[in-house]
């Protein structure tokens, strides 16, 4: 709304292109349930990884496609940062440091991806990528806030 010559009110049209951000919190829920799936999804691959090499067996499709989906998983949450951020939500560590850590956990599994070979170290060290992701998001919700915004 604007003040009008006359003393009324006015809606702008900024206003209706530009709807006000979502309150801090719903923000911090956003980040914290993509960092729990992240999380859980990259967990699941280190055990996965870890079984194969415990089991001295080579890296296989569906372990490149569980890579995949970490992958994915963790775009999706640098995705989310950057709209989150762009919209005016400050992360208690300094937007530059989270999307650092977003995009830092988007890069270690298809940079995992590129060492693997098809041997039991293959495994290993996708194993050591799954752990890693996990620990960066531990990180990247601290940076948020903790997740309370």
């Amino acid at each position: 709304m604007v003040s009008h010559p006359s003393g009324g009110r006015i809606e702008s049209r900024h206003a209706q292109c530009f709807p006000p951000s979502p309150h801090p919190r719903a923000a911090a829920q956003v980040i914290g349930a993509l960092t729990i799936v992240v999380s859980v999804a990259a967990l699941l691959l280190a055990a996965w990884c870890g079984l194969a090499t415990a089991r001295d067996q080579p890296t296989k499709d569906w372990h490149m496609i569980g890579m995949a989906v970490v992958t994915v998983l963790a775009l999706a949450q640098l995705v989310v940062g950057i709209v989150q951020v762009s919209s005016g939500h400050k992360p208690t560590g300094g937007a530059v440091v989270f999307l650092a850590y977003a995009v830092g956990t988007m890069l270690i599994v298809p940079a995992g991806m590129s060492l693997v070979e098809r041997t039991r170290w293959g495994s290993a060290i996708a194993t050591a990528g799954g752990l890693v992701v996990a620990a960066l998001e531990l990180r990247l919700v601290q940076v948020w806030g903790g997740g309370h915004g």
